[in-house]
């Protein structure tokens, strides 16, 4: 049974710092690409950032770039996500998606809320 469990979240004042986590389980987790996606109140999941299976290739949407860092941990089935420099407009539920031979997963979310 894949399962895909975050955590890390919180509430964080402005311009600090949060360390996601994604524990993934029930696959090689070195055969997929990961990926954190957020969704905020009234807003579509959008993704933030994405790692190739290798942690090669990363990629990142312009809102965040130098902000938040992604990277892996392919022995202990893990994905990270270091938000750094946080503003309020980061706040939403930030998701972990597994994409294996064409096949997604996701994990259940993490509330990442940004304020005074």
């Amino acid at each position: 049974q894949v399962q895909l469990v975050e955590s890390g979240g919180g509430l964080v004042q402005p311009g600090g710092s949060l360390r996601l986590s994604c524990i993934a389980s029930g696959f090689t987790f070195s055969t997929a690409d990961m990926s954190w996606y957020c969704q905020a109140p009234g807003k579509e999941r959008a993704l933030v950032a994405a790692i190739s299976s290798t942690g090669r290739s990363t990629s990142y949407v312009d809102s965040v770039k130098g902000r938040f860092t992604i990277s892996r941990d392919n022995a202990k089935n893990t994905v990270y996500l270091q938000m750094n420099s946080l503003k309020p407009e980061d706040t939403a539920v930030y998701y972990c998606k597994a994409l294996r031979y064409g096949i997604v997963h996701w994990g259940q979310g993490t509330q990442v809320t940004v304020s005074l």
